[in-house]
């Protein structure tokens, strides 16, 4: 595909989801590809990832399994694009399908859920609500803590399923936001440091480690960028991700937690439990623990913010193609 039907595909695809997102009727009926990829992810962890093997045979089963996933959403979702630009006009079809790979409506929807959750049911409505989003134990969550937990699990989704999804569709078009897809999920299902996984899942998260370090990197760019436009603190947001951002356990979810922490002027990240396991994390930021409901709705404006600044570098990098397409 051509860089011209590729940012073309990509503008749709960006449109679309940002407008009317997956379709609940089509999730019903079919589900997502998200979902299909993590039964295939599930059905190689059951056949491949035995407990009696040594640890260097589970890591090498990992590898296998990763390189499975790679290899049939790569050659899948070429299938597929090159079905689509078959046709004329196939650019539209294309951008429509790549648009269920994109997570801007959604993500948006479950973080005001879990506001929303706080806001009726108290508590334990805002544990439900957050426990869609987060995989550490919301029984051990007070109010603050799970509202920090939706604002942490805004940015780093911020990166994972909305900036890193674009990044890849515009260098490598469906196949490459394919491939991205399935590992990211694949680490979420299987890259933990777990007696099962650590050593299964480890091809799978080191892999995406690698896919997401530019794409962490520009969306702490977008999101101090939005602090700034948003009349924010801007360059609080900046000075917290050179600070902070490398302290984190992880080499990319930092950076954007970094930039909301100083953004907002709250702490995020640090220690948290996730089912019986205590993982010792550093802090981001160094403003306000106790985080609220409205912090939760200022980081959504925040989001939003940047969701327009992804938008205007879209259009205007098609405006720009389809100019010189035509002159």
């Amino acid at each position: 595909m051509d860089l011209f039907s590729r940012i073309l595909s990509l503008a749709i695809a960006w449109a679309f989801e940002m407008i009317l997102g997956y379709p609940r009727p089509l999730y019903a009926r079919i589900g997502h590809p998200v979902t299909w990829m993590g039964t295939l992810i599930a059905g190689l962890d059951r056949r491949l990832n035995v407990e009696a093997d040594t640890r260097s045979t589970r890591r090498s089963a990992g590898i296998v399994a990763t390189g499975i996933l790679v290899v049939v959403a790569g050659l899948g979702a070429t299938i597929i694009e090159r079905l689509c630009l078959s046709f004329t006009y196939g650019f539209i079809p294309l951008g429509i399908i790549a648009s269920s790979l994109i997570a801007s409506k959604s993500l948006a929807e479950h973080v005001e859920n879990v506001a929303h959750g706080l806001e009726t049911g108290g508590l334990a409505g805002g544990r439900k609500a957050v426990s869609m989003i987060v995989g550490r134990n919301p029984e051990t969550l007070d109010e603050p803590g799970v509202c920090r937990a939706a604002i942490e699990s805004l940015a780093e989704n911020f990166s994972d399923g909305v900036v890193a999804p674009v990044f890849w569709y515009a260098l490598f078009g469906l196949p490459g936001i394919a491939v991205y897809k399935i590992v990211n999920t694949a680490d979420s299902m299987i890259g933990h440091r777990t007696p099962r996984h650590e050593a299964f899942g480890w091809a799978s998260a080191r892999l995406d480690d690698w896919l997401n370090l530019i794409p962490a990197r520009l969306t702490a760019l977008i999101l101090s960028a939005a602090a700034f436009i948003s009349h924010r603190r801007g360059r609080a947001a900046m000075q917290t991700v050179r600070r902070d951002a490398g302290k984190h356990r992880s080499p990319n979810a930092g950076w954007p937690e970094a930039a909301m922490a100083g953004a907002l002027d709250l702490r995020l990240a640090g220690p948290r439990v996730y089912g019986e396991t205590v993982v010792d994390d550093a802090y981001m930021g160094d403003g306000r623990a106790d985080a609220g409901v409205a912090d939760i709705y200022k980081a959504l404006n925040l989001f939003h913010t940047a969701c327009v600044i992804l938008s205007a570098v879209i259009g205007v990098l098609t405006f720009y193609l389809v100019y010189k397409q035509y002159h």
